[in-house]
């Protein structure tokens, strides 16, 4: 009987009517980037110092400017290493007593040479014209490590999600799950916006990560269920890039709109428009046939031949995936550390998806700390990630996996550690080399997507994908308090620490072997034999009961589905 993939070559591979399914589903990936990265703007961390009571007359009557006052009236001001002195701590004064000197108006509060200090009673000034959760709910000094907790939570959500919404996925069909999950993701967005303590804003967060990466996604798996083998590589690459155009946008509407719960507002909102998506996409006959409803299946097929100005050919009007029989295996997490080589590739896998997730996010968010304007820093590095695009697309199959791989986790490490020793004073420089290294984070966390599935015997390749990419979620999880507890002792820290991390996963994907050009294995067998050359010859694939022809070519364009966020596209059809 003919596959859906014969079907495809004759109503359209990537046609009209995907092409239109797929312009859709990029605007729903672009809409993910808020919540991935959003923390950079709605958790920006301004230049602060305690509110004293006093200290605006005071300044007033004797007439100082803003310099003058601050070294006048803030501990240790301008003083290199003394930044939490000055942001918590404040004179213990009364700054409403009368007759303090303009000249030196300590003098008479000096005690044994020294004026003692308090905790900032009183609040804190932000030199900030917008506002974000950090100035609103004051998470700064002793209560900085909430803001660690905001992202953290929005990560963990992602972890405990994924296996929810995969399930729905696979359950009740892609397109309702894109359908709940907007919805979902748009109300639980709202309720960020609007929560009135920061408890509310952790909570709904968090339930926001739960919804939110199933929608990404369940479009990812859609888009690459209804074309062609021929195009799949490229829409999988392309979906990716569209994340990035989300990024570009969220710096520009960032910008526009200072202010974080507007912010959080206006990049909600528009959600409600993906549920008009319900007329415009299919559901993926793919999954019908995996669900007997072949009859639904062809009114689909049809539906998109007509809007691809073709015909079903008579001959390919029964369609169905069980072509041939094959003794199905049953997966269990054993099989993943069973052998030696299946344990390599485990544990490897494991700490490559770790570092990506803490690399990537971890260089987002010591960007926002590391001063400079952060809508021009925050968009000179989303730049970048077109190149890595076009650098995966030219060499994956012309290098391989394992040398970019490594040379990506290289050059992400190694431009870390020059960006820590650059001078804060050559700031170009620094957000120069800093770029370079986003670039190489982001082409090993597109690498580490495609070598996982083409790592794993069928069998267990779902449970091995699931359970490799859900360390990306720990390392979302991690990731904040890296960033901004280490920048506490040294601001530079957090990227010293990448700069290991990064080395020693670069190190590791060498011990890997190349998977280009190799037929996926199918037995435990075949992933300890996988150092010799694959065969060239078409063969056929089983995985749960449904069988794909892949020569081995096409092998090289298995759609991969995400467990984790944007930066990973995990499993397969």
């Amino acid at each position: 009987m003919p596959t859906f993939d014969d079907i495809l070559e004759h109503i359209g591979e990537f046609d009209l009517f995907q092409k239109r399914a797929f312009f859709i589903l990029c605007l729903l990936s672009a809409a993910f980037t808020p919540i991935y990265v959003g923390v950079f703007f709605l958790g920006f961390t301004p230049e602060h110092r305690c509110l004293s009571p006093g200290v605006v007359e005071l300044s007033s009557r004797c007439g100082w400017n803003l310099e003058e006052e601050l070294n006048y009236t803030v501990p240790q001001w301008g003083i290199q290493g003394e930044s939490s002195t000055s942001r918590c701590r404040r004179f213990d004064v009364d700054w409403n007593t009368t007759g303090l000197s303009c000249s030196n108006p300590l003098e008479n509060f000096t005690s044994q040479s020294r004026v003692p200090l308090t905790l900032c009673r009183d609040g804190w000034v932000y030199d900030s014209p917008g506002t974000s959760i950090v100035t609103e709910f004051n998470l700064v000094c002793d209560d900085s490590w909430k803001l660690d907790l905001f992202q953290s939570c929005v990560n963990a959500g992602f972890l405990l999600g994924s296996v929810n919404i995969g399930y729905i996925a696979d359950r009740f069909g892609r397109k309702l799950c894109i359908l709940i999950t907007i919805i979902a993701n748009a109300i639980s967005g709202i309720l960020v916006a609007l929560a009135p303590t920061y408890l509310w804003v952790v909570i709904f967060r968090f339930l926001q990560g739960l919804v939110s990466k199933g929608s990404w996604t369940a479009g990812y798996i859609l888009i690459t269920e209804i074309v062609g083998p021929s195009y799949r590589k490229m829409v999988g690459i392309l979906y990716q890039v569209a994340f990035t155009v989300g990024l570009i946008a969220l710096d520009a509407v960032a910008y526009v709109i200072p202010h974080w719960r507007w912010l959080q507002l206006a990049v909600t909102l528009p959600g409600f428009l993906f549920l008009f998506s319900y007329w415009c996409l299919p559901e993926s006959p793919r999954w019908l046939i995996s669900q007997r409803r072949n009859e639904k299946a062809m009114k689909i097929v049809h539906s998109i031949a007509q809007k691809n100005g073709k015909k079903v050919p008579v001959h390919l009007e029964n369609i169905s995936f069980e072509e041939e029989h094959c003794e199905e295996l049953r997966p269990s997490p054993v099989d993943l550390v069973r052998t030696p080589q299946m344990r390599k590739h485990t544990f490897i896998l494991m700490y490559n998806w770790f570092t990506s997730s803490v690399l990537y996010q971890g260089l987002i968010m010591h960007m926002g700390i590391a001063g400079g304007i952060i809508y021009l820093d925050f968009f000179y590095t989303a730049l970048v990630e077109f190149p890595a695009a076009l650098i995966i697309f030219l060499t994956i199959n012309r290098i391989g996996r394992r040398y970019p791989w490594a040379a990506a986790n290289f050059v992400a490490g190694a431009a870390c550690l020059i960006t820590a020793l650059i001078p804060e004073d050559i700031h170009w420089l620094k957000v120069a080399v800093a770029c370079i290294g986003r670039m190489g984070i982001t082409i090993s966390f597109e690498m580490v997507c495609f070598v996982n599935v083409e790592l794993y015997p069928t069998f267990v390749r779902t449970l091995g994908v699931t359970v490799c990419s859900a360390l990306c979620d720990v390392g979302g999880i991690v990731a904040p308090f890296i960033v901004y507890r280490l920048a506490e002792i040294w601001h530079e820290l957090p990227l010293v620490v990448f700069t290991a991390v990064g080395l020693i996963a670069g190190v590791l994907v060498l011990l890997l072997p190349e998977t280009k050009g190799r037929v996926l294995p199918e037995t435990i067998q075949d992933v300890e034999n996988l150092c010799r050359q694959g065969s060239h010859e078409e063969k056929s694939i089983c995985l749960h009961k449904r069988v794909f022809k892949l020569s081995i070519e096409e092998t090289e364009e298995l759609p991969i589905l995400s467990n984790c966020s944007p930066k990973q596209f995990v499993g397969f059809l």
